[in-house]
């Protein structure tokens, strides 16, 4: 296989896994025009279609799906292979791309990568923000944070952050109008604020516990939102009762803003860990940024 053929194949690997010959480009860093031409002419020396293209979308044929399946995982062992050469030099050096939520990026992962970027200029760390689940191997991220009980079993964790609670409260204006829950059961005749969850698009459950008793409660309420700082204000305004991990909420408990109930059925779980492959070949940057991270309880 000579040169060019070894491009084609980036080319279409690129336009498969985008599914747009737009975003292929500018990954690839050319023009849409010199993919397009690119895939053409590797789909004529096959003499098959490796691609279906409409006005609106691209995907692989089942050729090209088969192609891709074959030659995808050698390109990314390639790859993973150059990445970890990195290990051997004196200066760590690279790019690290992380996936969390909001909340963690901002309070663990950035002033973290702040600071390890400033004691080794040649490490560049990009954090994306998103509430959903990633899949790190397709969407090329060497990490994400997730709370521990989130984190898939084939995944090697970190623990970056102490144990969390869930806490229900409520604004002191809705509790000296509707009063305080008794128990978790006395939520279904309360106005509560649903946490639509970002991966699947369903309402979260909330979840209690007391004397090792498990209780999952599906709350009505007015408001639904997927943004948490959104249900905050909400909450601090009077709209309904909130519930979500203690450290969102713990400023506006100490403020006054608002007021923790059911504490008894809140017991505590596993907090924010790094989570990635255990295939994954670490490099100087990432081993430096995993002892940066590592949770170490005062």
């Amino acid at each position: 296989m000579d040169r060019e053929q070894l491009g084609d194949l980036v080319a279409l690997l690129a336009v498969i896994e985008e599914a747009s010959f737009t975003r292929a480009a500018a990954r690839l860093g050319t023009s849409q025009s010199s993919v397009s031409h690119t895939v053409r002419r590797l789909e004529k020396r096959l003499g098959v279609r490796l691609l279906t293209r409409t006005t609106r979308s691209v995907s692989a044929t089942e050729a090209g799906t088969r192609l891709a399946a074959t030659v995808g995982p050698a390109f990314a062992q390639i790859a993973a292979e150059f990445d970890g050469l990195d290990a051997f030099r004196q200066r760590p050096a690279g790019t690290i791309r992380i996936t969390a939520s909001k909340y963690s990026a901002e309070t663990i992962v950035l002033p973290v990568a702040l600071r390890l970027m400033a004691e080794h200029p040649d490490i560049n760390i990009e954090i994306s923000v998103d509430q959903r689940f990633v899949d790190l191997a397709a969407e090329r991220f060497d990490a994400g944070v997730r709370l521990g009980e989130q984190v898939e079993k084939d995944m090697i964790a970190l623990r970056i952050g102490p144990d969390l609670t869930m806490m229900a409260a409520v604004s002191p204006d809705y509790l000296a109008r509707r009063g305080a829950p008794e128990t978790p059961h006395d939520l279904t005749g309360h106005n509560c604020i649903n946490l639509r969850l970002p991966t699947f698009g369903g309402l979260y459950a909330w979840e209690f516990e007391k004397d090792g008793r498990a209780l999952q409660v599906r709350v009505d309420g007015q408001l639904i939102s997927n943004d948490p700082d959104l249900m905050i204000k909400a909450a601090i305004e009077g709209a309904g009762i909130i519930c979500l991990p203690d450290d969102h909420l713990a400023a506006h408990v100490r403020a006054g803003r608002l007021v923790p109930i059911l504490a008894p059925w809140c017991p505590p779980f596993p907090g924010y860990h790094l989570y990635y492959p255990s295939r994954h070949q670490k490099s100087a940057a990432f081993e430096l940024l995993l002892d940066a991270l590592r949770y170490r309880p005062a």
